[in-house]
């Protein structure tokens, strides 16, 4: 158990992050969804409906579709986008897809390269791109989800108005859902990019996301 622990510590630790974050905004936004409704002289809800309503929806998957639109942009723009010095950057020689036998792939793959890696063929092709593909699928999934629980909720404001709903082709294009978006992907691309250019001159001992504390700057491509 005590192995186990050890190499599956980051996982399992942002895994409990994950949790004890998920549990605190639910009722965090419980609380202040019912204060709302409290203002508004309507019913408050009990913390099972809220957990099944488009506002606790739509405040979890705005969330996890940004994050997973930057891991798909990171994983797909840093195979040909170079930034010299960062750690977070290919060295700069090393732009695009690399060969066969750089990726150990086919012929050039070792005893203990994957399956799917010797194999060949299509079924090589679609996992030497695996990894972008499930973040996008799941990035499309959680904006979809997002898109529906979204104008479930935007509608649900719009009756306590005694306004009409609107369709969801038209919530689409509403600032509602834009606003809502743009801003998580702002702090999103913000926060990538900071990494990659703060890494070129700070140093983390000891991390894999940082260059040894005593390379160059100019280093690129090293990690820690």
């Amino acid at each position: 158990m005590r192995r186990f622990l050890k190499e599956n510590s980051l996982s399992l630790v942002f895994g409990l992050l994950f949790l004890a974050a998920l549990v605190g905004q639910a009722f965090a936004g419980w609380q202040q969804l019912n204060d709302e409704l409290l203002a508004d002289g309507l019913h408050q809800l009990s913390l099972g409906r809220y957990l099944t309503s488009a506002s606790f929806a739509v405040d979890v998957t705005e969330n996890w579709q940004s994050e997973y639109l930057q891991f798909l942009l990171y994983v797909v723009f840093t195979v040909w986008l170079l930034q010299r010095g960062s750690p977070e950057s290919k060295a700069l020689h090393s732009a695009g897809q690399e060969s066969d036998k750089e990726q150990k792939i086919g012929e050039h793959s070792q005893p203990d390269s994957p399956r799917l890696a010797r194999v060949g063929g299509l079924r090589t092709a679609l996992y030497s791109r695996s990894l972008g593909i499930v973040m996008g699928s799941i990035f499309l999934l959680s904006w979809l989800v997002q898109s529906v629980a979204g104008w479930a909720a935007y509608n649900e404001t719009r009756l306590q108005q005694l306004r009409d709903p609107i369709s969801w082709p038209s919530y689409l294009a509403n600032a509602d859902f834009w606003a809502r978006t743009l801003q998580n992907w702002q702090s999103e691309f913000l926060a990538v990019g900071s990494m990659a250019v703060f890494a070129i001159y700070l140093r983390q001992r000891g991390s894999p996301e940082s260059k040894p504390v005593g390379s160059s700057h100019e280093a690129t491509g090293i990690e820690g």
